[in-house]
């Protein structure tokens, strides 16, 4: 798999998975809504911890930056 998810990439998906967490721990979120956005926080977290997004992929995004080889 090749990267495509960038270092800010990262801690933004990181950043909104924390939200969507404290937010369902504190019962702000609850529910089938909150056990939704609790899967898709977590989905983030792991898109952000291998650096590969497949929606990414499908659309042709990518906001890693590449060095090219010489």
């Amino acid at each position: 798999m090749k990267k495509n998810v960038g270092s800010i990439d990262k801690v933004i998906r990181f950043l909104v998975a924390a939200l969507i967490a404290v937010l369902f721990f504190t019962k702000v979120i609850t529910g089938t809504i909150g056990i939704i956005l609790l899967v898709f926080a977590g989905i983030l977290v792991l898109t952000a911890l291998v650096g590969f997004c497949g929606l990414y992929s499908l659309f042709g995004i990518s906001t890693c930056k590449v060095q090219e080889k010489k």
